[in-house]
C-alpha cells in the first residue's frame, strides 16, 4: 500500500520543469499543489498539438533558465519518442537531465528531496518511484479485493 508523506522542504538544489502533450503537465502540478502546497522551482509547459517546433523549443529553453537555481533541471515528460521528449532532447547536457513517463508520485518525491540531493541523485529517485507507483490493485488486494456484485 502507498502512503503519501511530505516532509517540509527547504530550497531546492535543482528545478524541474515538467512538459507535455496538451495540459497534462499543468494539472499534475496542480494536483501536487493540492497535495503538498506551493512548490518553488518547479514549472509546468505544455508542448501544444499544433505548435512549432522552433516556438516548443524556445519555450523550454525559457523554461529552463526560469527553474535552474544553478544546480541544474530535472525535466519529467509525459513519454519518450513523443514530441515533448523530443523537443526537451536538444537541451540534454551536463546539469540537465529527462525522466520521461511523469506521474505525481514522481513530482510528490521531488517535493520530499528536491533539497536533500544532487540532480543525478534526484533522476534515479524519481524514477524509481514512478516505476514503484504503477500497480495492478488485485497484486495489492488479491482478487478478493474485486466487487463482485
Amino acid at each position: 500500500m502507498m502512503s503519501i508523506v511530505v516532509e517540509a522542504a527547504g530550497e531546492a538544489r535543482f528545478g524541474v520543469l515538467v512538459v507535455t502533450h496538451g495540459g497534462l503537465a499543468f494539472e499534475l502540478v496542480r494536483a501536487l499543489e493540492r497535495i503538498v502546497g506551493k512548490v518553488e522551482g518547479l514549472k509546468a509547459l505544455t508542448i501544444g498539438w499544433d505548435d512549432e517546433l522552433p516556438q516548443a523549443r524556445r519555450a523550454v529553453e525559457q523554461a529552463i533558465a526560469e527553474v535552474d537555481p544553478g544546480g541544474g533541471v530535472l525535466i519529467l515528460t509525459d513519454m519518450f519518442g513523443g514530441t515533448a521528449t523530443n523537443v526537451t532532447l536538444a537541451f540534454l547536457r551536463e546539469g540537465v537531465e529527462i525522466v520521461t513517463g511523469v506521474n505525481l508520485p514522481m513530482l510528490i518525491k521531488y517535493a520530499n528531496i528536491r533539497d536533500k540531493c544532487s540532480l543525478n541523485e534526484a533522476a534515479a529517485r524519481i524514477k524509481e518511484q514512478g516505476q514503484r507507483s504503477i500497480a495492478i490493485a488485485t497484486e495489492y488486494l488479491g482478487p478478493s479485493g474485486r466487487d463482485t456484485a
